[in-house]
């Protein structure tokens, strides 16, 4: 996985949960109900969890406050400085989803949130495969992240940006590797999970796919 967003968020850690609280108007409608999207994963996260893009630590503070046992995996310095003097006993490290230090247990559940879509398609796919390695049966990968039910929601999604004048969500959406729905249950399909999709805003989806005997 390339590191090109790296400085992106090493700039953006100093400011992300100001932007998460929905005080940035453009990103407003993409973090809408933000907490309750974090608590929805936490709570759905099961035995040894793997967190990929830890960011300032929202998601990995409501898995730590259930006393469930957390390995987080981020690759901003900036965004892990954060974290971890949010919450100073907490197990975050540098990684990416393709390239991270690996712990002695496996996974019983994989969750990110707001992070997948740095990954290309190829990259996904990658990252899937690997996931279904590391996952016993029944293993679980809980994500939410940005995806659209199709190229042509997603360009009228940027069309809509530019009209209001949100030039950075417009630049962000045609940047970005924001995929479709049809494309993830492609990707979980061939690594041998079961998929489902649920949309909990106007941008995320919440991704639950099992890994199938």
């Amino acid at each position: 996985m390339t590191r090109k967003f790296d400085k992106l968020f090493d700039d953006w850690s100093k400011t992300y949960d100001q932007t998460v609280s929905g005080r940035d108007i453009e990103y407003k409608e993409v973090f809408e109900g933000y907490d309750d999207i974090l608590l929805e994963v936490a709570k759905k996260a099961k035995g040894y969890i793997f967190e990929f893009g830890v960011g300032t630590g929202n998601l990995t503070e409501k898995m730590i406050k259930m006393e469930k046992e957390v390995y987080g995996i981020e690759p901003s310095k900036g965004m892990r400085n954060i974290a971890r003097h949010k919450l100073p006993g907490a197990t975050i490290v540098e990684g990416d989803f393709l390239e991270f230090p690996m712990p002695e247990r496996n996974p019983d559940t994989i969750v990110s949130t707001y992070a997948f879509h740095h990954l290309t398609d190829a990259e996904k796919a990658d990252a899937i495969q690997n996931f279904g390695k590391m996952l016993g049966e029944g293993g679980r990968i809980v994500f939410a992240d940005t995806i659209f039910v199709s190229i042509e929601v997603k360009q009228d999604m940027i069309k809509e940006a530019e009209s209001k004048q949100f030039n950075r969500l417009a630049a962000d959406l045609k940047t970005e590797f924001y995929p479709t729905i049809s494309t993830m249950n492609h990707l979980f399909g061939e690594a041998g999970f079961a998929v489902t999709f649920t949309q909990k805003n106007r941008f995320v989806w919440l991704m639950e796919a099992t890994k199938k005997e």
